[in-house]
């Protein structure tokens, strides 16, 4: 090893492993000293030196631990200790917290000003973590960007491209208060970031001592931002406006509906809904983008034979087709997906919805108001009076609505509706217990969907999962001869998806009435005859599909447990 005697410290010993030559190195501690860089940050500037074995090298050297930035997801990163003046003064970034433990990346740890001054900001005992100086850079670019997406300074100025016209009747302007022009551009700023990252649900939630804003992001909710508890109140009251409801009523849950236009071509509703909690209103906004019918039948998720029981059942001029799931399983695409497919010039399609979700050309669609005494049963009489060929009903909720619905069915026409039952088998005891005629269900009923949503695994950095021992994936449900093929893909998380994830894919239970199954109806059966008598004709049911998506490479086996297992 050949000693530099013109160079110090960590210079010298890059030079004495061949990291770097003399040169090099020389010109980077020039560089450092003219600007006031980190010597690290100037010597991979250059472009000549591997950035990686430089971060390997230099954690070895120090003690300390050396870490991947492509492997964490930008949500992951604890928002709560973002300081703007120090993302932009300081080459670190925070990447995670432990208990009072911050852990900061830095790729010079020969510097420790972001040390002290993260400990400062912070309060707490802060680790350096080395990182490539390289993706140090980018990433400290992105996370000042998502930062700036959402804007936890209220006072901050916000240019957004919303269209204030307000010319419809059913929708909220967002019009500029010269009053409260922070709160204003606040609120429109949250909701033009839920549709950028593609979430389904806001949730406004004030608490005792904190105020918090959440997403739900493919299925699962994140935390987003924390206002100043004292804004609650403004920012509830602001979104109610919004929603044409009374801002001076607290004591009451209320409903309402913005209009977004985000662009000249592009408009997307919220639905709002508030419920008085202990500490004021929570506010829940359910985004409803009407391009998610348009997707197409194929872009659901559907296996081959599942799409062909939909088709086949659409194509029947008459019976019902049933979609069941709990909330957010994605019900009204589904059924949305079906019109779309239905909706022709020759075919009179009219929708009786608590509200209307989806906007679609060529649809009379209805909003029950059981206040004014228009209630899914009256709406649906009201059908059969218009010479109807397609009728869905938003809900079978009660007896008259599930009476109306089957006779319409038996009678000429494609009824199509919803239950919130956990399985295909129980839709039709569910239909029974309400005090439908056993026979009348097995007549009208053709299809039931049974359906789930699950979190699709990111194509960019999903990897293959060798750690799970064969003896587990028989006992989550895998066939024994099928195992010693299988490739399970585990989330790993990148900078394109959320940590691992990204998007969501349906997962169904597609149960066509055979004779058999309409036997057993009419025999009185329970939902655990009728699911054997599924099972004995092969029919998969929720579990087993999840399964095939795992095989398939689409879903982690940790997604399907979280979706599907009991």
């Amino acid at each position: 090893m050949t000693n530099h005697p013109s160079l110090s410290g960590i210079a010298r010993q890059l030079v004495n492993q061949e990291l770097v030559d003399e040169t090099t190195a020389k010109e980077a501690l020039a560089t450092a000293n003219d600007t006031g860089t980190e010597f690290i940050s100037a010597l991979i500037s250059t472009g000549s030196v591997d950035a990686k074995a430089v971060a390997q090298y230099v954690a070895s050297d120090f003690g300390l631990s050396c870490f991947d930035l492509d492997s964490l997801s930008l949500h992951s990163v604890p928002k709560d200790y973002l300081s703007e003046e120090l993302l932009s003064t300081q080459n670190a970034v925070p990447i995670a917290k432990r208990g009072s433990r911050l852990f900061l990346a830095i790729s010079d740890p020969t510097n420790s000003e972001p040390l002290d001054k993260y400990k400062f900001s912070s309060g707490l005992s802060v680790e350096a973590v080395i990182v490539e100086e390289d993706k140090l850079a980018a990433f400290r670019t992105k996370v000042q960007e998502q930062r700036d997406s959402i804007g936890e300074d209220l006072g901050a100025s916000f240019d957004l491209e919303v269209d204030e016209t307000g010319e419809d009747d059913d929708s909220a302007a967002i019009i500029p208060d010269e009053d409260d022009t922070p709160i204003v551009r606040f609120v429109n700023k949250i909701l033009l970031d839920a549709i950028k990252r593609g979430a389904s649900d806001i949730h406004v939630e004030p608490y005792e001592k904190i105020f918090r804003i959440r997403f739900r992001i493919d299925g699962v909710l994140e935390e987003v931002t924390h206002p100043p508890k004292n804004m609650a109140g403004r920012i509830t009251a602001r979104i109610k406006v919004m929603s044409r409801m009374d801002i001076s009523e607290r004591r009451v849950p209320q409903d309402g509906r913005i209009k977004l236009k985000v662009s000249k071509t592009q408009a997307i509703d919220f639905r709002v809904n508030t419920c008085p909690t202990l500490f004021g209103e929570k506010t829940v906004l359910r985004i409803l983008d009407p391009s998610s019918a348009q997707l197409g039948i194929d872009a659901l998720g559907y296996e081959p034979e599942q799409k062909k029981l939909y088709l086949d059942a659409l194509a029947n001029p008459y019976g019902m087709i049933l979609v069941t799931g709990p909330t957010g399983s994605g019900k009204t695409v589904s059924l949305y997906t079906g019109l779309n497919i239905l909706n022709e010039p020759d075919t009179n399609i009219s929708t009786a919805e608590d509200p209307a979700e989806i906007n679609l050309a060529g649809i009379n669609q209805v909003n029950v108001n059981p206040k004014a005494g228009l209630t899914f049963a009256e709406a649906l009489k009201s059908f059969l009076r218009q010479d109807p060929d397609v009728i869905m009903v938003g809900e079978i909720r009660d007896l008259e609505t599930a009476s109306i619905a089957v006779k319409a069915a038996q009678t000429g026409h494609m009824v199509m509706s919803t239950l919130h039952t956990n399985d295909a088998p129980q839709t039709l005891s569910r239909l029974i217990n309400m005090g439908v005629p056993p026979f009348n269900i097995a007549t009208a009923v053709s299809l039931i969907i049974a359906q789930r949503l699950g979190r699709r695994l990111c194509s960019s950095c999903k990897e293959i999962d060798t750690d799970i021992p064969r003896e587990v994936l028989i006992d989550e449900g895998f066939e024994e001869d099928e195992v010693d093929s299988l490739e399970i893909y585990k989330a790993v998380g990148c900078d394109k998806c959320n940590r691992g994830y990204k998007g969501r894919v349906g997962i169904y239970q597609v149960m066509k009435i055979s004779e058999e199954i309409g036997k057993i109806i009419m025999a009185g059966g329970n939902a655990i005859e009728i699911a054997a008598q599924a099972k004995a004709e092969k029919i998969p049911d929720l579990r087993e599909s999840a399964l095939k998506k795992v095989a398939q490479g689409v879903m982690s086996l940790e997604e399907a447990n979280r979706v599907t297992k009991d």
